[in-house]
């Protein structure tokens, strides 16, 4: 944590690691993260592959977050491809390896898994998974939520019902799909609210730091990308060190704004980059 120098109140500052593709790689996640430690974050959460095919990583990882680095590990856990067998035999590992946090989703598709198998899932929605992970008693569960509603919600309102359902099923915190617009957050926060949910909202924040970056990540997650950042990648488009200073740059800067605005906790989506991690801690903590 560190002290919101516009409100005095405390922060919590964390941010998302992803398992690398190659066993061979694990070495480099590993001095990513003792990179990441020197800044003291609150939590660092480990993705979990489609379907499961990152589980083992995503437990590894989390162990050495948890253990080595001794930093809090959450780790995520999706409903897609899950069966009570597994979950079990994931929920003894992690328990086994004195993991206590789980970031809770419902998941994508996985690449292997028709249609029809996709829609005859055992786990439908995060808000299945959660109460089967709150019978262990010894794990805290956190869920995500959207600040522009779900890509697949059809308004805003049923999504917030789906944010409220998850939290009355064990939630205690909630972490947002990253966005870039600060706006569409206060306005969702507001949302929840009036829906009386009160649990801590975490804001994910992603730097862009490098143009082809966005394409995907916004056909993934559903966020609008504002004039401002749209004008910046076009600029710098073809410069990469400018690129990732510009990028850096807009993050520090939406952080700036939400702490003005009074918000409790941070989370970067860091791409597994420990340099724009510190940066923006750095720069926002002082």
């Amino acid at each position: 944590m560190f002290k919101n120098k516009y409100t005095g109140e405390e922060v919590t500052f964390s941010c998302e690691v992803f398992p690398p593709k190659r066993n061979d790689d694990m070495y480099d996640i590993f001095r990513t993260l003792d990179e990441i430690k020197s800044v003291s974050p609150d939590y660092i959460s480990v993705t979990y592959g489609a379907g499961g095919s990152n589980s083992k990583k995503t437990a590894t990882i989390a162990a050495y977050i948890q253990n080595i680095c001794e930093v809090e590990a959450l780790a995520h856990m999706t409903a897609a491809g899950m069966t009570p067998e597994k979950l079990n035999e994931l929920l003894d590992e992690l328990e086994k390896k004195q993991v206590k946090n789980i970031l809770a989703l419902r998941g994508d598709k996985p690449r292997d898994m028709s249609e029809e198998e996709f829609a005859a899932r055992y786990y439908k929605h995060a808000s299945d998974l959660i109460p089967e992970i709150k019978k262990r008693g010894c794990f805290n569960v956190a869920a995500a939520c959207y600040p522009e509603k779900h890509p697949e919600s059809p308004d805003s309102e049923t999504d917030i019902m789906y944010i409220k359902k998850k939290v009355d099923m064990g939630a205690s915190s909630l972490i947002t799909q990253l966005f870039f617009d600060n706006e569409k957050y206060y306005s969702f926060i507001e949302k929840l609210d009036k829906a009386g949910i009160n649990v801590p909202v975490h804001a994910g924040i992603m730097p862009i730091t490098r143009a082809n970056q966005l394409g995907t990540t916004v056909s993934l997650s559903g966020s609008s990308v504002p004039q401002k950042l749209s004008n910046l990648i076009a600029k710098y488009s073809d410069d990469p060190e400018s690129m990732r200073k510009a990028g850096a740059k807009y993050a520090i800067e939406q952080c700036e704004d939400l702490l003005r605005n009074g918000c409790k906790a941070i989370h970067i989506y860091c791409m597994n980059k420990s340099d724009i991690t510190k940066e923006i801690y750095e720069a926002i903590s002082k």
